[in-house]
């Protein structure tokens, strides 16, 4: 378990993290989270390359410092603090899905478009 809403919280303050996913779901909410805010580069494949990684950034903050403008200016564009989108997309589901019911159609899975 290596991070999930301290992650969130610590993305959108502008740190950037490193994590490391493992087999479980909660291992890998700060992966996906990286991967929505389109920094893949900070998911390590194991615990060498972690320890790798947080070196290499530890060593050099003029990396790091440009990471982190990076991660700011990626927070504003990105999906992962797109908070109107979701719920409109999540509304927009929730209506299809009483659609569906209300037609007395058997569930089904269905796309909701990108807005």
């Amino acid at each position: 378990f290596n991070a999930h809403t301290t992650a969130n919280e610590a993305l959108w303050m502008g740190l950037p993290l490193l994590t490391c996913p493992g087999a479980s779901f909660a291992s890998r909410v700060a992966a996906s989270q990286l991967r929505a805010i389109g920094l893949p580069e900070l998911i390590a494949t194991d615990l060498k390359d972690y320890k790798n990684r947080a070196l290499t950034l530890a060593r050099d903050p003029h990396q790091l410092g440009a990471l982190r403008a990076r991660l700011i200016a990626l927070r504003e564009s990105q999906p992962l603090f797109a908070t109107d989108r979701y719920r409109r997309h999540i509304e927009h589901a929730f209506q299809t899905l009483w659609e569906i019911r209300e037609r007395g159609d058997p569930p089904r899975s269905f796309s909701v478009r990108p807005s």
